[in-house]
């Protein structure tokens, strides 16, 4: 398996998980790589197979979560021929193909329990038998399994092996999400953007600071793999010469979206906006009673505008972007209620 993506990060919390692989990889044991989707579960299953004594072997990837649940045995371990219906001939299963090398599962936790007994027999005695055979099949691999889920709740709920577990979880490394590598963040869209700036043979002359502080302000719930994304089509989008300055986190962002559609409501059904809610209390003014309704009106735009500058640490690009402001348009806000210096 070849990469051209490479691990990057120079946050303790990233480094440390770095450290806990590489430590991990020279010895013959599985490891558990525990993370949110996006922060690179696949590329330190890598990294184990590179630094270990494995190295020149295979490295198999299979993600459990892509197959239906019928067919997930016979991937892992193989069938005999007519062991099914469709079954013309014998085929190997991932374990044979990775024999002597890794195998990395990803997804672990959506294997049914049926696959996770089997899937313990093997790593506990290196055999597997695929469906159909009478004689099980003596393997050599290393079993390295990523995740999303924090499976010791999952054994709490029955809902996957204990011994398993103990079994896999010789190591685990989890990766910290990229909201808690902020130092991170510009050297990754750096090195992202100036990659995209050379396929599309566009100069590289960095980020504006309009760019910069939306790829600082934003909390990346996709992580690294959303943060490419976003880099590089701002990169590609970019037309203007000189740093990039414009980025859309949200792709679907725009004025002619689809309103949403109610459930039952035909395609060609005007959408009808239904709610339950009752309207929230007006502010109230204790020392102003009798307050008419635009006196009303602006002391809530006024709480509203210091909030939402609180929640968003008194960042204006940050606080605009999320009013569903222009940035000029906040300022023309705070200036008006006089609140262009608070924070400061």
């Amino acid at each position: 398996m070849e990469r051209t993506t490479q691990v990057i990060g120079q946050s303790g919390a990233f480094l440390d998980a770095l450290e806990r692989a590489s430590r991990a990889a020279a010895l013959d044991r599985p490891v558990l790589v525990i993370g949110e989707r996006g922060t690179g579960k696949e590329l330190v299953a890598e990294r184990l197979h590179r630094l270990s004594p494995r190295w020149d072997q295979p490295l198999v990837v299979m993600n459990c979560a892509a197959l239906p649940e019928t067919l997930i045995e016979a991937e892992l371990f193989g069938h005999e021929a007519g062991a099914f219906t469709g079954a013309t001939k014998a085929r190997h299963g991932r374990f044979e193909e990775a024999d002597g090398g890794t195998l990395f599962l990803d997804e672990l936790g959506t294997l049914s329990m049926a696959a996770q007994d089997r899937l313990l027999r093997a790593v506990e005695y290196g055999e597997i038998t695929r469906i159909g055979a009478s004689k099980p099949i003596r393997v050599d691999v290393r079993i390295v399994a990523a995740t999303n889920e924090h499976l010791p709740d999952r054994v709490e709920r029955g809902t996957f092996r204990p011994d398993l577990l103990d079994r896999l979880s010789f190591e685990v490394v989890t990766l910290p999400p990229l909201r808690a590598r902020a130092g991170d963040i510009l050297v990754l869209a750096e090195f992202f953007g100036r990659r995209m700036a050379a396929e599309i043979g566009n100069p590289w002359e960095g980020f504006g600071p309009t760019a910069l502080d939306a790829l600082t302000a934003y909390h990346w719930p996709g992580n690294v793999r959303e943060l490419r994304n976003v880099v590089e089509r701002a990169v590609y989008r970019w037309e203007r010469g000189g740093p990039v300055d414009a980025v859309q986190v949200d792709p679907f962002a725009s004025p002619y979206q689809p309103a949403p559609m109610p459930h039952g409501i035909p395609g060609n059904a005007a959408p009808v906006q239904l709610t339950t809610e009752e309207p929230g209390p007006l502010p109230r003014d204790e020392d102003a009673p009798g307050a008419d309704f635009k006196s009303r009106v602006n002391r809530f735009e006024r709480e509203l505008l210091s909030r939402a500058l609180s929640e968003n640490r008194f960042n204006q690009r940050a606080t605009a972007e999320a009013l569903g402001l222009s940035y000029d348009q906040l300022r023309h806000a705070l200036k008006r209620h006089e609140l262009l210096g608070a924070g400061g």
